[in-house]
C-alpha cells in the first residue's frame, strides 16, 4: 500500500493467530533484503495504523553489552540511546516540527504483559534494559562497544530507532521483545559476531526464534488485554493540547 511516507517494507499479512486478530509486517522486507538504515520506518507504522493497528510489538535480535546478559536470554527494553543518523526526516516530510516527550519510550502496559508471559516460558529474561541503536549495517568496533556499555547500554541493535519513536508520534502503543544471540565485541567471549563462532550464534538464533514465535502466540491470545492501554494516543492528545495544535 501507499502511505504519505512512501511504501512500507512489504505487504501486511492480516489474520488470526492463537485466537487473536493481528497484522504482521516484516520490517526488513519479505526476503530480508532491506538493511536497517534503509527501512521505511514511518511508512511501516503509518501502514499498520491505516489498517486499524493501535498496539505494536516489535521483535528484534540484539547483541549483549553485559556479561550477565547471556546469549539465549530475552530482554524487555525500557529505554534506548540513539546513535543513528539520516533516518526518515520526519520534519521535512510532515512540514511540522514536533518536540514529543520520550522520557519513557516504551509502553509500560505492553512491557508488563510481555514480561509476565516470558515468566511462563522456560527462558532466562531481563525485565528492563537500555538498547543502544547503531546506524548499521556494520557491527561495532571494540572501542564503540566498550563506550556503549560505559554510557549505560545493556544491549545493541540497529532497528529500534526511529521505529519506537515514530510509533509514539503516530499514537501507537509500542513494546519490544529483544532476543540476545551473542556478546558484542567489547565483551570478551567465544560467542560473538566473528567467523569462528558464527555456528554457535546461529544455533542460539534458531532457539530464540522458536521461543519468540511461541511468545507471540501467547500475546496474540491476549490482544483484548493489550488493547486496554491507550497511553501513546493519550500522550499525543496531551502534547497537542499543550502545543495548542490540532490532531490531524
Amino acid at each position: 500500500m501507499e502511505t504519505p511516507y512512501g511504501k512500507p517494507s512489504g505487504p501486511i499479512s492480516i489474520g488470526e493467530l492463537c485466537g487473536g486478530h493481528i497484522a504482521f509486517l516484516p520490517r526488513h522486507g519479505e526476503k530480508h533484503t532491506i538493511p536497517p538504515h534503509k527501512i521505511p520506518y514511518k511508512a511501516n507504522l503509518a501502514a499498520l495504523k491505516s489498517v486499524g493497528v493501535q498496539h505494536v510489538i516489535g521483535t528484534c535480535v540484539v547483541g549483549s553489552l553485559r556479561k550477565e546478559i547471556e546469549p539465549g536470554t530475552f530482554v524487555v527494553p525500557d529505554q534506548f540511546i540513539n546513535f543513528t543518523w539520516g533516518r526518515d526526516d520526519t520534519h521535512k516530510i510532515d512540514r511540522e516540527l514536533i518536540h514529543l516527550p520520550m522520557a519513557r519510550p516504551y509502553c509500560e502496559h505492553i512491557r508488563e504483559i510481555v514480561t509476565r508471559e516470558l515468566m511462563t516460558i522456560r527462558v532466562t529474561y531481563h525485565t528492563k534494559g537500555t538498547v543502544v541503536v547503531t546506524q548499521g549495517p556494520r557491527f561495532s568496533t571494540i572501542a564503540e562497544s566498550k563506550m556503549f556499555a560505559l554510557w549505560g547500554g545493556d544491549i545493541v541493535n540497529m532497528t529500534q530507532y526511529p521505529e519506537c519513536y515514530f510509533a509514539r508520534e503516530l499514537g501507537l502503543c509500542y513494546g519490544a521483545i529483544a532476543s540476545v544471540t551473542d556478546y558484542d565485541v567489547g565483551v570478551p567471549s567465544v560467542i560473538s559476531m566473528q567467523p569462528e563462532s558464527m555456528e554457535q550464534v546461529l544455533a542460539v538464533f534458531r532457539r530464540n526464534t522458536t521461543t519468540t514465535i511461541s511468545l507471540i502466540g501467547k500475546l496474540a491470545n491476549l490482544n483484548q488485554e493489550i488493547a486496554k492501554c491507550n497511553c501513546a494516543a493519550n500522550r499525543l492528545i496531551e502534547y497537542y493540547k499543550l502545543a495548542n495544535g490540532k490532531i490531524q
